[in-house]
């Protein structure tokens, strides 16, 4: 039924999926319960303000504990928490190991024995040490050895907002980190790596922003000449992969025969990680030659795709910021919950533990509040990124789709947008549930996995992996659909199962032009970021190879090129969704319209020009009227 239904595009605007908006409503509120819960319940307060080992909120009034010395007291003049070991972490509970206490002041110096602690006590007011020992009993009290803090007490700044004493070097945190890096053997190659990083941090600041710029200059160039871009784009990035590989071997080749390339550790540990990297790119290369290979003759039908895309962003400047905002939303959204995630692990009644000290649990039902909290996280933000999706969706389909160019609205963005709001989210709302679905059994099984790891035996492991990967082929193939589901709500108002089913018919009937088209456009939006990791990597590279002798920069190149690649997928998805939304109108547009009166065309000369590329080149490899040429009659 709906293949023979007329598409109306822009002429009606309804409600779609109601019910799903409503429940994704109650959804939110239950989020905002779970947070005026936690606040309600003091978690705020003790999460701001701090307390002690014995339940005591920093900085006020406290009630007793019962069964727990020391509580009830008033603390109103010590406001910052001090731990008397903060160096002392559990890696298991994710917490220090250490008693804290209320103080008045952090050790802004560092404090080598107990008479400078008493003396510190005495000069500031503030005592580091448990509140029953007074000041004057810290150098002859046996109990000295365990209420008062580590010697030498390590100097320390209050971490703003949170009123927490903070050790100002974070040495003994890279010794924490050390357990966490299980391929370092030697806990010295891991403290070179964080001096690298530490020593290199302006050169990585201004790499990461040379990769945002690069960002936007392929932007603009691909708004300017998207015909000649493809091929600019094939030689420059056989040039840089070429260039690169020459760059790696050649400064291995210098650096070994260097006299001095042998004489200090960083050296070797740097002249290693250029030959591992040198022989990467040489694996590297050799694979994209061949893949540029094997889809030569293919390249020229994304041409002209290509060009009318670029006319897109021409007409509509918006769409190349909408990186920016769904990422200002989604790091709002993701501070908010993890506010309320640590609201949660401080909610609950004051109870004593084994050691005599005070930790606050939930009971009953409220303990799994933190489940619907991650349920949450993950749908709210698949919400996020599918309002984007229908956003761009809604206003490429309003330029295609109006005829008279000169008739658009003023900003189309904006009147998608308000399409968004007045009439599609519970579209939205279902689609990204539906990934939400997918997506926390894939993660559950990821996370036993990773528990299981060593203990399972092969066949177990093997079943595993193959549930998350078909998890993940499901999860890709539905994000997909969703998108071109948004794109026939967009075109025709229709709520989320219809559009899904004529999105799925339309791309089956044209399976073999997203093979040869999405597939390619996909390949050179990839080309384009390898050419910006790799212009990165290589500024990277130049600028590191200076401070060679007294650095290692293997860990900062990595982070500058991982760094370069999330900035290039942000911008060029927007790019590769732009030529998603005009394949399905493009494929629409050619099912429902043959160009007699009545009946005419929607797609511009430029994209007319490719139809008849692509027919004539399908052709000559489908002689004879094979599966090609049957699937270009509607053409």
């Amino acid at each position: 039924k709906s293949s023979k239904r007329e598409w109306k595009p822009l002429e009606d605007h309804s409600c779609t999926d109601v019910p799903w908006l409503l429940l994704f409503i109650l959804f939110c509120i239950g989020m905002g319960f779970i947070c005026g819960f936690s606040i309600a319940t003091g978690a705020a307060a003790r999460l701001l303000s701090g307390y002690d080992s014995y339940g005591n909120i920093c900085g006020q009034k406290n009630v007793k504990v019962e069964g727990i010395v020391n509580s009830g007291l008033d603390l109103t003049h010590k406001k910052y928490v001090f731990f008397l070991d903060p160096c002392n972490i559990d890696l298991v509970h994710q917490k220090i190991k250490s008693i804290a206490l209320c103080v008045s002041a952090c050790p802004r110096t560092e404090l080598k024995t107990l008479a400078d602690v008493q003396k510190f006590a005495e000069t500031n007011g503030s005592t580091l040490c448990s509140y029953e020992l007074q000041p004057a009993e810290y150098t002859t009290d046996p109990r000295a050895a365990k209420l008062c803090p580590k010697y030498p007490v390590p100097e320390s700044a209050p971490i703003p907002f949170f009123h927490r004493c903070a050790p100002v070097n974070i040495s003994c945190y890279a010794k924490f980190a050390e357990a966490l890096i299980t391929f370092v053997s030697d806990s010295s190659v891991l403290h070179r790596l964080i001096s690298g990083v530490m020593t290199s941090k302006e050169i990585i600041m201004g790499l990461c922003l040379l990769s945002l710029v690069l960002s936007m200059i392929l932007m603009v160039i691909i708004r300017y000449i998207s015909r000649v871009l493809v091929w600019i784009l094939t030689i420059l990035v056989i040039l840089g992969s070429l260039g690169g590989t020459g760059v790696l071997w050649w400064l291995y080749a210098k650096q070994r025969l260097s006299a001095s390339a042998l004489e200090t550790q960083i050296a070797k540990d740097n002249l290693q990680a250029l030959l591992i990297y040198a022989i990467a790119a040489t694996v590297f290369t050799v694979i994209l030659f061949l893949i540029m290979l094997i889809m030569r003759k293919r390249v020229a039908l994304t041409i002209a795709l290509f060009h009318v895309a670029g006319k897109v962003f021409i007409h509509l400047p918006l769409l190349v910021f909408q990186p920016f905002w769904t990422f200002f939303v989604l790091i709002l959204f993701w501070t908010y919950w993890i506010a309320v995630l640590l609201f949660l692990g401080t909610t609950g009644s004051p109870v004593p533990n084994e050691e005599g000290f005070v930790e606050f649990q939930m009971a009953g039902p409220l303990k799994y509040m933190w489940w619907y909290h991650v349920v949450g996280l993950i749908w709210i933000s698949e919400f996020i990124l599918a309002c984007q999706q229908m956003t761009v969706a809604g206003a490429v389909v309003t330029y295609y789709f109006t005829r008279e160019k000169r008739n658009l609205p003023f900003t189309p963005i904006l009147a998608s947008v308000n399409r968004l709001v007045c009439y599609h989210l519970g579209t939205v709302a279902k689609g990204s549930f539906i990934i939400t679905l997918v997506k926390i059994p894939r993660m559950i099984l990821m996370y036993i996995h990773t528990q299981l790891k060593g203990k399972e035996n092969a066949c177990a492991r093997c079943m595993l992996k193959a549930c998350i990967c078909c998890l993940w082929c499901l999860e890709k193939c539905l994000t997909y659909l969703n998108q071109n589901a948004y794109t026939a709500t967009a075109i025709n108002s229709t709520n989320f199962c219809t559009s899904a089913k004529d999105a799925f018919v339309i791309l089956v009937e044209n399976a073999l032009r997203v093979a040869a088209i999405n597939t390619v456009g996909d390949f050179m939006l990839f080309l384009g970021k390898v050419l910006i990791v790799c212009s990165t990597g290589l500024a990277g590279i130049m600028l590191l190879n200076y401070q060679r002798d007294y650095t290692i920069w293997v860990l900062p190149l990595i982070i500058v090129c991982l760094f370069a690649f999330l900035v290039a997928h942000c911008f060029l998805s927007i790019y590769e969704m732009v030529v998603d939304v005009l394949f399905l109108c493009f494929a629409i547009d050619t099912k429902y319209n043959d160009g007699s009166p009545g009946r005419e065309f929607y797609m511009d000369k430029v994209l007319m020009e490719f139809v008849e590329n692509s027919r004539k080149s399908m052709k000559e490899a489908g002689r004879g009227g094979g599966a090609e040429g049957r699937e270009l009659k509607p053409m």
